[in-house]
């Protein structure tokens, strides 16, 4: 029996494999602009504190595997399935997963971001990148992409056991912090859903965790540092803000990020918790997804709807 195999394409950001690589990958994210040596040093202590470089590439290779598994678990005879990675700013590349998927002889493809909500300014420009990979090898296969999943159930259920697992733990007046990745405030006037539907998480996941309204809010953080206003407010100056309202224990709760990396080992854990902490309150996060079951089942369960509904 012939077997017809399947590509499944997970794209992430990308992470540098040591410190010796940021100016490097600074350069990338930036778009060949040069990166001042203040910055290359402020990102480099960063790193340092959480160990030197970006745990996010095992963390994908596990996901990748775990999907892998989960898909060839229940796929029918005849059928199988594949997974690449490709990541958007450090190696392995966009293009490097386009050329191994070549080799392997692939015909068709489904592809996604490992980032829930859709935006222009972000998930875009990951398939724009395939896109031009592609199209500069001779568009030698097909993709079905999938651009958001932001009301996932399974999605929706991990964060949600995340946050209840938390919440036993702490004092009945948490309050918690939804938060994910800031972008150019000019994308609300252009109409993109990336703010209406991380929103939508957010609700979602508080309706499921049994959270009043008065129980959770929603945060920005990550801005980039252009002088255009960002989407806010920044989750560093909120915990201050909140700890002046009166709030002592607060819960992180990122929905935009579906794996550990530096925006939430630095920015959340050291940079964030501590300026909750200089302001009295007490700032705690629930753990990533990374490879959590119910999100590998929930990227299984999208694959095999792109995929023709096929198991």
């Amino acid at each position: 029996m012939s077997v017809e195999t399947t590509g499944v394409l997970l794209m992430a950001y990308g992470g540098p494999d040591s410190l010796d690589d940021i100016p490097a990958f600074l350069l990338d994210i930036r778009g060949g602009r040069p990166t001042s040596q203040e910055l290359v040093d402020e990102i480099t202590e960063n790193y340092r504190k959480i160990g030197g470089s970006s745990p996010l590439l095992a963390l994908t290779e596990r996901q990748a595997a775990l999907v892998e598994a989960r898909l060839n678990e229940t796929a029918p005879p005849g059928r199988r399935y594949k997974t690449y990675i490709g990541m958007r700013h450090w190696t392995p590349w966009i293009e490097d997963a386009v050329e191994r998927m070549i080799a392997d002889g692939i015909g068709h493809a489904v592809a996604l971001v490992l980032a829930p909500h859709y935006s222009s300014m972000s998930t875009a420009r990951y398939f724009a990148k395939l896109d031009k990979a592609l199209a500069e090898r001779g568009d030698a296969f097909s993709y079905t992409p999938i651009t958001s999943y932001h009301d996932h159930p399974r999605y929706i259920q991990a964060l949600a056991a995340r946050v209840r697992q938390a919440l036993a733990e702490m004092p009945a007046d948490t309050l918690v912090i939804f938060s994910a990745h800031s972008l150019p405030q000019r994308i609300l006037a252009q109409g993109d859903p990336y703010d209406a539907q991380l929103r939508e998480t957010a609700r979602l996941v508080a309706a499921q965790a049994g959270l009043p309204v008065e129980r959770w809010t929603f945060s920005y953080q990550s801005a980039g540092r252009t002088p255009e206003p960002w989407l806010g407010p920044q989750l560093e100056e909120y915990v201050v803000e909140l700890a002046r309202q009166g709030h002592r224990h607060l819960l992180s709760v990122p929905v935009g990020f579906v794996a550990d990396h530096v925006e939430i080992l630095f920015d959340i854990d050291i940079k964030a918790r501590h300026a909750a902490q200089v302001a009295g309150a007490r700032l705690e996060r629930v753990p990533s997804l990374n490879d959590d079951p119910l999100f590998v089942e929930a990227l299984a369960d999208l694959v095999q709807r792109a995929n023709g509904g096929c198991p």
